[in-house]
């Protein structure tokens, strides 16, 4: 994919100097190896940073909310259909943006690859599927489907689903694996074991709200765990409270998440936060038909009424 770097600064500056955006969203390399940083190009001087790799697991989506100007923005399969969302839920309108379409072969995790060397990685280079990790004393060239991140690693939605100009050309989508399957290990599971696998997992959490301020999808100008009046989650470490801030946040994104995986991407104790949408994503599917950020046309099943909408839940 490091072959889109070019193609994406030809268009950044094409549509900057033809007055079509005040702004491109994009990515440049960052200070850090495997950690590129969203990048607003106002100038082709400012456009010849922008990059495109295995890196840019961030959801761009994020940085239009409720903005004013005109935006060409750089957007992979899973950051179009939040875009899609942005739109069906008026935080920017379609005729505001011009965009990039990136076709996407998966982004590298590296919350993984940190875990596989002892010493300190300064250099991470990618060559076709293949990624080359080097440190002081070490170099290891790996195939890239090995490191993937894991919502890449099941994502069925690879392509842009809405674009004014794309990149490459299309890349073929994976039909050959199952989004839900670490979904059904948890529902397999018994009540009790259930419990201590979700005590288990958000154990290590340190309430900092990263994955909350990644997310494209949380733009409340006060969060529920901010309010005061009245106060719904308490401040401490408090298990309950752990618990409660992560599930009302699932909550919040039900039908409406598309799986990009930027809350794991930013958490710094590697939490596995996506089992909790990943369920909700399931539920929809299976209920309704519902994935999200697939078409313009259509509004969430949870913000809509049917007469024929499945009733069991109540019961």
């Amino acid at each position: 994919m490091t072959d889109y770097t070019d193609k994406i600064r030809q268009i950044a500056k094409r549509v900057l100097d033809e007055g079509k955006v005040d702004m491109v969203i994009g990515f440049r390399a960052g200070t850090l190896p495997m950690m590129n940083q969203p990048h607003y190009a106002t100038s082709a001087q400012t456009a010849d940073e922008l990059i495109w790799d295995s890196n840019c697991g961030l959801n761009l989506a994020n940085y239009i909310t409720d903005k004013k100007e005109k935006i060409a923005i750089v957007a992979k399969g899973c950051d179009t259909r939040n875009i899609v969302t942005h739109i069906i839920e008026n935080k920017i309108k379609r005729e505001q943006l011009y965009i990039i379409g990136v076709p996407c072969t998966g982004m590298i995790d590296h919350h993984k690859i940190n875990a596989m060397f002892d010493n300190e990685i300064t250099r991470v280079e990618e060559s076709g599927d293949q990624i080359t990790i080097s440190g002081e004393g070490f170099s290891e060239t790996l195939p890239k489907p090995e490191l993937l991140a894991e919502n890449c690693a099941v994502c069925t939605h690879r392509n842009p689903v809405e674009y004014d100009e794309l990149v490459g050309d299309l890349v073929e989508e994976q039909t050959d694996v199952d989004p839900y399957a670490s979904v059904k290990k948890v529902e397999a599971m018994s009540p009790d074991e259930k419990w201590q696998y979700f005590e288990d997992l958000l154990s290590p959490c340190i309430r900092c709200y990263a994955c909350r301020n990644a997310c494209p999808l949380c733009y409340c100008p006060t969060c529920f765990v901010d309010e005061s009046r009245p106060q719904w989650v308490g401040k401490s470490q408090d298990s309950v409270d752990v618990r409660t801030f992560h599930v009302l946040r699932a909550y919040h994104c039900a039908g409406r998440c598309t799986d990009c995986g930027a809350c794991e991407r930013v958490c710094p104790i590697g939490i596995k936060i996506r089992e909790f949408t990943k369920k909700l994503n399931k539920d929809c599917l299976e209920l309704y038909g519902w994935e999200a950020g697939l078409t313009l046309d259509q509004r969430p099943p949870l913000d809509t009424y049917k007469a024929d909408d499945p009733q069991a839940f109540i019961k």
